[in-house]
């Protein structure tokens, strides 16, 4: 089957742009991999110098984490929204409905993974510390959670943005 013809058998509804904006929200976990991968490089080299340090380590570089939460989250939220999660089935919406909802997920997907991304190379930078001196820890811990701030922005706007949407 070619391309144009799966093409002409989706349809393009409110229902497809509010899925979509589920999927997007749920990109987040992209930045979320690639950042605890970062951290994760970083926490395996001083590891391998003091084994002991294996616990503070591994909480800096679950930090970019939280990012692939949020956009879980509002994906949930979009789900139980438009009715595919509880039940009752899927609402009809219009179009302007769905693209809505897919703004509203804009947000909390592309702010999670470039924070998440950035938040694993200050993650890795703490984890550098901790490495040389392990009584940093709580400095480093602030250097990643900085980076945090503007993922909990994007979550609270995509939130909000999503609970202003009648049906």
């Amino acid at each position: 089957m070619e391309v144009m013809d799966i093409m002409s058998t989706i349809s393009f509804n409110g229902q497809f742009y509010a899925l979509l904006g589920a999927a997007m929200a749920a990109l987040a976990g992209i930045g979320s991999a690639i950042g605890i991968g970062i951290a994760g490089e970083a926490a395996a080299g001083v590891v391998s110098e003091d084994p002991n340090k294996f616990g503070q380590v591994l909480v800096l570089q679950a930090l970019p984490g939280t990012q692939g939460i949020y956009g879980l989250l509002i994906a949930f939220i979009i789900l139980l929204k438009v009715g595919l999660l509880g039940g009752d089935g899927m609402v009809e919406l219009t179009v302007s409905q769905g693209a809505y909802i897919f703004a509203s997920s804009l947000p909390v997907g592309l702010v999670g993974i470039f924070s998440a991304i950035a938040q694993g190379k200050a993650a890795a930078a703490g984890i550098m510390l901790v490495g040389k001196k392990p009584s940093e820890l709580a400095k480093g811990m602030i250097f990643a959670a900085m980076v945090e701030t503007y993922a909990v922005l994007a979550l609270l706007i995509s939130f909000l943005m999503i609970n202003s949407i009648t049906f």
